[in-house]
């Protein structure tokens, strides 16, 4: 008796890896977007504690610190995809726990600020916010070094928003 199985299966066409490879970029481009753009939605519409006059000239106005976190969430999801079809996430690195933080802190910038107010431990999670997105470029470094790309100008969005938050420490 052989031990092969009863039927054979076709190798996957081009077609088939492709819209798979599609559907996975979708889903891992889709959940930061989709939780950035939910958390704006709920709590950074309010604009009443943020601070129109006597701010810097650099402090860009609020829907433009909103859109830069939508485009940087954009980016970190394909970060993180370039990363996960590389097998990043799967050989125990610390990679998946590194981006859910990320994700997880970076979040909450818009209900500590606008909403409840809490300017230093808004500073505060934004510069761990920072280290977590730091430790994230090295990890993703050694997988896939355009997703290292990828996560530059979001450690540069991070930086700056660290340097938002603690001139609205002052005011």
């Amino acid at each position: 008796m052989s031990s092969s199985p009863p039927f054979k299966s076709r190798p996957e066409s081009k077609y088939t890896k492709a819209k798979r490879a599609l559907r996975s970029l979708a889903v891992s481009v889709a959940i930061p977007l989709t939780l950035t753009i939910a958390v704006i939605f709920l709590f950074g519409r309010s604009s009443r504690h943020f601070p129109n006059r006597n701010r810097p000239i650099w402090v860009a106005p609020l829907w433009l610190l909103h859109l830069s976190s939508i485009s940087s969430s954009f980016l970190i999801g394909l970060a993180a995809w370039l990363v996960w079809a590389d097998g990043g996430f799967h050989c125990g690195s610390n990679a998946l726990p590194l981006y859910i933080a990320h994700l997880s802190l970076s979040v909450v910038w818009n209900p500590l600020v606008l909403v409840i107010r809490a300017l230093l431990l808004a500073f505060l999670f934004c510069v761990l916010d920072f280290v977590t997105l730091y430790a994230c470029y090295r990890t993703f470094k050694r997988v896939n070094p355009f997703a290292k790309d990828l996560i530059k100008p979001c450690l540069a969005w991070t930086a700056y928003l660290c340097a938002v938050t603690y001139v609205f420490i002052d005011l």
